[in-house]
């Protein structure tokens, strides 16, 4: 279980929730419907209106409330979710075949880069489709849409290095303010022809599907609009729990949405001239600024939590291996979990601005946003069924009939999405590639290094035994030397004898181990093995939600043979400097890439938590 949860009731957690997890699907009624029927491949008519409106509604029940909130809601890692939480947790399930697990990882992986592009895109879309009200309201005001847009986003990736935790508080009342405001619109217009609630029966749905196979296929693609952010209810199960999460889909978020979708729907079918921004054609004249106002709000607030989320699974990953050491700042001295990382802030603001200023409107990024949402949908599933089929030990036909409708499901709608690539598609997918690509780099390049380290190591208890043959001079203090493996001689002490000629009374052998589960615990945090004259080889254990501190896991050693004084200890490093060769490994340009991901990676001190006056750093050259 997360030690970090918040152990406030019920209520508070649940407000908590609709501020977090469902500012996104929150925000789909903005541009969701009007994507449908504003380019005219689906006609405005009463039979495709009911059609639309019924698949929606069926699309949030089965996508939404049965997939998510019902099914993978379960599949938790020490109550954790998220795409990276699902990845350890199916490898760990097929951990026994590992043909099978190298192919799930890369395809977890995929997902997890595929989530920076749908991170670019959500708060460029949200924003830009709540700044698009100022058409309505003036059409004059249309070329000052994209520059409003800009500095909305600009602001808010400046205040990011000041955390969270003081305008979070506003998070849960405004989503909530947001979401009453969704349903008393709607039911303003389904009073006014409440015939639109027959669009609840899944009939008018197949008739669409069936009577225009052709409409319903463009239609499919704007239609999954409608449950983007679906994985944030996945992604923040471990802030919050599953309980507050389906209280607030079932008791407000849903109702809301289904309302709002249907007091659209309502609406065009006595003002089809409003399709061209049927959110913004249900309100009244006199509340067209004030609702402006709150939509934005609403954007930012959904666009703040893709940011966090952003931070959490860029920490996960640096991590889990598969990104360099990045510099991350915790904003909260109470909450761990509120991080900053500097350049993943200011990578996705320069993604943003490009998408903003590239595409210009709400419309022409939706062709870019579905196709990112329905790969990690796809692939969310697939991770479901290995993970019920060989975790929890599910018969077959039983992992099949839970995960076999939702993959067909899914498939669909990214299928109706693929046609969109050269529309905007390719721009989430290019993003994704570039990190697929990177993450891949650096995970194979570490490889690489340790294989050429390791056939260059010399075995710890061996190289101990050769010195104490003939030992060198003892010096007070303790000398805490970081190994990359345990029982291989760290490089800084050979550098340190070498210069120095000195070993230190006590002495530490490091090796820090990050794992595929979220949390461990301090009872679990520190094995220790002696290995005589003072010398000890020590592993310390951390999930991938764990804040590696080492002097913090260090003290748990007192009391088990090992008296460490903070001002007397001294931590040595190896700073390797990686040479790119011709020789077997990766091609040439990608080992340029991981030397170049290498050398501009945050310093081993900073990521470990060492005091930076008590740090020696001592280089060497890996050629790979």
């Amino acid at each position: 279980m997360n030690p970090q949860r918040p152990s406030s009731n019920l209520p508070a957690l649940t407000l908590a929730a609709i501020g977090v997890v469902y500012g996104d699907i929150g925000t789909s009624p903005l541009y969701a419907l009007k994507e449908v029927f504003a380019h005219g491949h689906v006609p405005l008519t009463p039979e495709n209106i009911y059609g639309v409106l019924s698949l929606v509604f069926w699309t949030l029940t089965v996508v939404v409330s049965l997939k998510y909130v019902v099914l993978i809601l379960r599949a938790d890692n020490n109550g954790e979710g998220g795409l990276i939480a699902m990845l350890a947790l199916a490898s760990q399930a097929v951990k026994h075949r590992p043909v099978l697990r190298r192919r799930l990882l890369l395809l977890g992986i995929f997902g997890t880069a595929i989530f920076f592009g749908d991170g670019v895109i959500t708060p460029a879309i949200s924003v830009l489709s709540a700044v698009e009200g100022l058409e309505v309201a003036a059409p004059g005001l249309h070329r000052y849409v994209v520059p409003i847009t800009l500095v909305v986003l600009t602001a808010l990736f400046l205040v990011q290095r000041h955390g969270t935790a003081s305008v979070g508080k506003l998070f849960g009342p405004v989503t909530v303010l947001w979401f009453v405001v969704l349903t008393v619109l709607g039911v303003v217009h389904i009073a006014r022809n409440p015939d639109v609630l027959w669009a609840l029966s899944p009939h008018h749905a197949l008739i669409f599907l069936t009577a225009h196979p052709g409409i319903a296929f463009i239609a499919l693609g704007s239609i999954v609009l409608c449950v983007t952010g679906a994985e944030a209810l996945y992604a923040d199960m471990g802030h919050f729990g599953k309980r507050p999460i389906r209280l607030a889909w079932f008791a407000l978020v849903m109702p809301a949405l289904v309302i709002n979708y249907f007091g659209q729907g309502a609406m065009l079918l006595t003002h089809p001239e409003n399709v061209k921004n049927p959110f913004y054609g249900m309100a009244p004249s006199w509340a067209l600024y004030p609702l402006i106002g709150l939509a934005t709000a609403a954007t930012v607030i959904a666009s703040q939590a893709l940011i966090t989320a952003a931070f959490s699974v860029t920490k996960q990953a640096i991590q889990l291996g598969y990104l360099p050491r990045l510099r991350i700042a915790h904003t909260s001295v109470k909450e761990t979990g509120q991080i900053y990382v500097p350049f993943i802030n200011w990578s996705l603001y320069g993604c943003i601005v490009l998408a903003v200023v590239l595409f210009g409107s709400s419309s022409k990024l939706a062709a870019a946003y579905g196709i990112a949402v329905t790969i990690d949908m796809l692939i969310t599933t697939l991770m479901t069924f290995f993970v019920i089929r060989y975790g929890w030990k599910y018969p077959w036909w039983v992992c099949v009939a839970a995960t076999g409708f939702f993959f067909l499901v899914d498939l669909m709608f990214f299928s109706a999405n693929i046609v969109k690539v050269f529309d905007g598609g390719w721009f989430p997918v290019a993003i994704g590639a570039v990190m697929f690509v990177l993450m891949m780099t650096w995970k194979q390049g570490r490889h690489l290094m340790r294989e050429r380290m390791r056939d260059d190591a010399i075995d710890l208890k061996s190289f101990l035994e050769a010195v104490f043959v003939s030992p060198p001079t003892r010096v007070a203090g303790t000398a805490v030397f970081l190994a990359p493996e345990q029982g291989v001689t760290p490089n800084a002490l050979l550098h340190n004898l070498k210069h120095n000629k000195v070993l230190h009374e006590t002495n530490l052998f490091v090796t820090v181990k990050h794992h595929e589960i979220p949390w461990i615990g301090f009872n679990k945090r520190c094995e220790i093995e002696p290995l005589g004259h003072d010398c000890w080889e020590v592993t310390l254990n951390f999930g991938f939600k764990n804040d590696p501190d080492v002097p913090e896991a260090l003290a748990l050693l007192r009391g088990r043979g090992v008296q460490l004084e903070d001002m007397e200890t001294s931590y040595f490093l190896s700073r390797d400097i990686v040479i790119p060769t011709l020789a077997k490994g990766m091609s040439m340009w990608r080992e340029k890439l991981f030397a170049s991901m290498h050398h501009n990676a945050s310093g081993a001190a900073d990521f470990l938590s060492l005091p930076t006056n008590r740090v020696v750093e001592l280089g060497s050259k890996v050629e790979i």
